[in-house]
């Protein structure tokens, strides 16, 4: 009896893996994905873990990469520099995985960035800083999402056009934060904005009146935060609270229907520079990146119905392209890691989610001021005003 048992079992599982997919005879080609999965930034890392196994899933459906599937090791890095280390030490060392995608924040991308680099291992971060791209060495570290110095001066073009010329900042103090203020007080006078008042608080805050009560004394037009999760809600709801009247500016990390539910009516009116999955439906026919996006949203809506839990946010894509752009690679010269790494970076003309990518050796990110859009959240909405 116990025989005929396992040979039915044998028989089922050969059934359930040559049905699941077109029948792989090869080995399957292991891509890491890290995120934070819990954590303050789990309701970013979550549903981008899920945008990564239906990319995984549709490039197998597809037919793999040159008859290969791929198979996606997943980590949680929990928010923690230090346990995002120990995962991606576990990728290299026991998965012998061929490249990585992720993490979630800045943080957690600069202190694994240098195993990354010395293991010599293809890396797609999907975080918004600059730094792991920008301070050397980053050969082996690419990313995804805008980088800040893209999204500032997006948001600085916006304000010249309207004419402000004063702000105030108001940012976080990790990595993204850091990042962000560096670039908006390097960047400011190009626009002939003028910097009148400077705060900052720590991410888990959960009040940062005290720090608005000192910008509301200024003569700043507008007020901009630079952080990504709760933060930012917290920053528009403490605005309404102090009965400030002048526009409030948040980064390209808070364009998400979370952040709505978390602020409420405090978000109204809010500004902020996005990726145009935010307002696809106003960008004009001729836009390329349109249908595109339109199809990526009809599967993570119609096929997965992820939207039932995690709405579309700016970083729905952020994933997506950088496994389209590592696989693409891969298609064309194998996984070798060093071919790899070059064929990553010298993709051109990819038309993705976040934007049209073209990499080069000194631009690891490849996307410029023209790949996002200036949105106003106007009756709940995402509306495009630039």
């Amino acid at each position: 009896m116990r025989k005929k048992e396992i040979i039915i079992g044998f028989c089922l599982s050969a059934f359930i893996y040559c049905t699941a997919g077109p029948g792989w005879a090869a080995e399957p080609i292991k891509l890491g994905a890290f995120f934070d999965l819990t954590g303050p930034a789990s309701s970013i890392g979550t549903p981008t873990v899920l945008v990564a196994r239906m990319v995984v899933d549709k490039i197998n459906k597809e037919g793999g990469i040159n008859g290969r599937p791929l198979k996606l090791i997943e980590g949680d890095t929990e928010g923690d520099p230090t346990k995002a280390v120990m995962v991606v030490k576990k990728f290299i060392e026991k998965d012998h995985v061929v490249a990585v995608i992720g993490p979630t924040r800045t943080g957690t991308g600069m202190a694994t960035k240098p195993i990354i680099e010395q293991s010599r291992i293809p890396t797609f971060m999907t975080v918004g800083g600059d730094p792991v791209i920008s301070v050397k060495p980053y050969r082996w570290t690419f990313k995804s999402p805008q980088r800040s110095s893209i999204a500032v001066k997006k948001a600085y073009g916006y304000m010249k056009k309207i004419g402000i010329r004063k702000v105030a900042l108001i940012t976080s103090s990790d990595g993204f934060g850091r990042d962000g203020k560096k670039w908006l007080e390097k960047t400011a006078g190009t626009f002939g904005i003028t910097i009148v008042g400077n705060e900052s608080f720590q991410p888990r805050d959960t009040d940062m009146t005290a720090q608005l009560t000192k910008l509301r004394s200024t003569d700043a037009q507008a007020i901009i935060c630079w952080t990504i999760g709760p933060a930012g809600s917290i920053v528009a709801k403490n605005v309404k609270q102090l009965g400030i009247t002048i526009p409030l500016f948040q980064c390209h990390g808070l364009p998400d229907p979370k952040y709505i539910e978390l602020a409420g009516s405090a978000a109204e009116g809010n500004i902020m520079p996005s990726t145009k999955l935010m307002a696809v439906d106003q960008l004009p026919d001729s836009d390329p990146q349109k249908g595109v996006i339109q199809a990526f949203i009809r599967l993570y809506e119609d096929v997965y119905h992820y939207n039932r839990k995690y709405p579309i946010n700016t970083h729905s894509g952020y994933a997506w392209d950088a496994i389209y752009i590592v696989t693409n690679a891969m298609k064309k010269v194998g996984t070798e890691r060093e071919k790899l790494r070059k064929a990553i970076e010298n993709t051109k003309d990819y038309v993705g989610l976040s934007g049209i990518y073209n990499l080069t050796p000194d631009d690891h990110n490849g996307l410029g001021v023209g790949s996002m859009i200036m949105v106003k959240i106007q009756g709940g909405k995402w509306v495009l005003v630039d």
